[in-house]
């Protein structure tokens, strides 16, 4: 099987070295890719971009893939997976109609609500003064989204009700602005990835990640830096009861719509008194919980993505999955998430490490310079991922490649997975 992965980042370098893995993969080839995927596999070029369906089947074309793999979620809401199965080949990633259950917060709100999945209340607002009374019912602490994509910095969570009605005026101010101000959901936050072919839901380890910029939880929301697997603190029958209660729900109701869902239904949940609440839904792996989970992951990926793609999940044996702990830390840009620099030398990510490796780098936003040397080239530089018998150790190895980078002003949290390691995660029970 010859595969063809669409992306540019480190969830995509983590996609790309497990399909490498996989003795049933025969090729795979990235586009755009990065140059650290360009360090194992061929990278090609989009002209058009990611959501250039022609360009995509070009490639697909010429290499003779049998599959193709579309890591970020701006493409699908575009419509490329509808492109690539248009053209005949096979395609892991929803179809444009059924990828609007990221695109937009206010359609996923609805078919959770049709679905009976659990969920904090949310009220869909399309003026300033509709997000002021929002927040005044609601209360605080304050959730306010962007309806669209904002590549996961498009939400505000705050105590100060100013900040809270600032951002909403900001979304507000797109085209076609909407905002959904949702109900607070306490407890720890879960990130579960499962794997469907439009009728069938195979869900694979979850995962924890960590939004804000700042260690403790302080500072502003970004894309993520940094996640770990497995949740040793998780209740027992997790996994099983958010496949029931809302994966295979969601699943049911998107094929009922004649929109069925093909690929990853990314469900973000909080594990509040009242049990798993849903924060969110994307439509693809999430950055950097992806890094974690597919470490860990011992089924061959290029098998599990082609049954998903072909509808055939229900003929899959019972994934595996290593023993080990895995901790991924994001190595940001100076100024991210707000206005990151690039351009910066960077030094020590370079060099292709053993399969087995207990600690290595994956590419993010990197780019070669004109003499050919690694720099920065987006907000969320390098994820570098730790593996190790237990989470302490996993940790002390991930920080000790960390240490290993050198990026000019530089910054990345010392406490992902800390709390975990010290058992200070609590689920909360009612009282």
């Amino acid at each position: 099987m010859k595969v063809l992965v669409i992306g540019s980042g480190a969830r995509e370098h983590a996609i790309v070295r497990a399909l490498t893995l996989d003795p049933t993969v025969d090729a795979v080839v990235a586009a755009p890719g990065n140059p650290g995927i360009a360090a194992l596999v061929p990278c090609e070029a989009l002209a058009g971009g990611m959501a250039d369906g022609d360009a995509v089947l070009e490639v697909a074309r010429r290499h003779g893939v049998d599959l193709v793999v579309v890591g970020p979620e701006a493409p699908l809401v575009a419509g490329l997976a509808d492109a690539v199965r248009a053209a005949g080949i096979a395609c892991f990633g929803p179809s444009a109609a059924a990828a609007v259950l990221e695109g937009s917060k206010a359609f996923a709100k609805e078919v959770m609500s049709s679905a009976d999945v659990p969920t904090g209340r949310a009220l869909v607002c399309t003026t300033v003064d509709e997000v002021d009374d929002a927040l005044g019912a609601l209360g605080a602490p304050h959730v306010v989204k962007d309806d669209g994509l904002a590549a996961g910095k498009g939400v505000v969570v705050t105590d100060d009700r100013d900040e809270a009605l600032a951002h909403g005026r900001a979304c507000l101010d797109k085209p076609g602005g909407r905002v959904v101000v949702e109900e607070y959901l306490d407890g720890p936050e879960v990130s579960l990835f499962c794997i469907c072919d439009g009728q069938h839901v195979v869900p694979l380890a979850p995962a924890q990640d960590f939004k804000r910029v700042g260690e403790g939880d302080t500072g502003p929301n970004t894309g993520g830096m940094g996640a770990y697997s497995p949740l040793d603190w998780a209740p027992a029958g997790l996994v099983d009861d958010v496949v029931a209660r809302i994966a295979r729900p969601v699943v049911d109701e998107m094929r009922r719509r004649g929109t069925p869902f093909v690929g990853v239904l990314y469900v973000g949940l909080a594990l509040t008194v009242r049990g798993p609440r849903v924060i969110e839904f994307n439509v693809r792996f999430g950055d950097p919980e992806t890094q974690v989970v597919l470490d860990r992951l011992r089924t061959p990926l290029g098998r599990l993505l082609l049954a998903a793609a072909t509808g055939r999940l229900d003929e899959l044996e019972p994934l595996r999955w290593a023993d080990e702990h895995a901790v991924t830390v994001v190595v940001a840009a100076a100024g991210y998430p707000a206005g990151p620099r690039s351009g910066d030398v960077v030094t020590g990510a370079d060099g292709a490490e053993a399969a087995d490796a207990d600690a290595y780098v994956l590419h993010a936003g990197t780019a070669r310079g004109a003499d050919g040397a690694l720099v920065s080239a987006g907000g969320r530089v390098l994820s570098v991922v730790g593996r190790g018998a237990t989470l302490a150790q996993a940790r002390e190895r991930a920080y000790a490649a960390v240490d290993g980078i050198g990026l000019d002003g530089s910054h990345h949290r010392r406490d992902i997975a800390q709390k975990a390691e010290r058992g200070e995660v609590a689920v909360p029970v009612a009282g």
